[in-house]
């Protein structure tokens, strides 16, 4: 069965796992690859991620996005948000004010990301006790 993002979806014999065939694009050289990959490094990415959640509910200041992150740098959070805008994920809207007010907002191309980027979000939630035990039997186990 292929989905909507020409994934192919087939099961093993036994039921329990999935495996995705990526798209061709991913077995090619050349530009198309290589804005693949800076895409999925983008999206993969622990702030973007945030960020995006962050901005689920609505347009949000730079202050509003960095307290609702927690954790991350001004300089940090700037990069990111300035990759994620020339990506076309966010807008960045400069208000005629003093002082200036600059606030940020996910495009119909953001929006679109939210399904997908949140599931990774909620899987990392889910399963932090599971990430945990095993990193510590490992830890245990190689003396780490």
């Amino acid at each position: 069965m292929t989905d909507r993002t020409g994934l192919t979806e087939t099961t093993q014999p036994q039921g329990r796992f999935t495996t995705l065939k990526p798209p061709p694009v991913c077995g090619e050289h050349g530009a198309d690859n290589q804005l693949m990959r800076d895409l999925l490094g983008r999206i993969g990415d622990k702030w973007s991620l945030m960020i995006i959640g962050s901005l689920s509910e609505g347009p949000l200041r730079f202050s509003a996005i960095q307290q609702a992150i927690g954790g991350i740098s001004q300089r940090m959070l700037t990069l990111n948000l300035r990759q994620l805008e020339r990506d076309g994920l966010i807008t960045r809207t400069v208000y005629a004010e003093v002082p200036p007010r600059v606030e940020y907002q996910l495009t119909t191309l953001g929006a679109d990301l939210l399904e997908p980027a949140l599931g990774l979000v909620n899987w990392a939630a889910d399963n932090i006790a599971r990430v945990r035990t095993n990193r510590d039997a490992y830890d245990a186990e190689h003396g780490s």
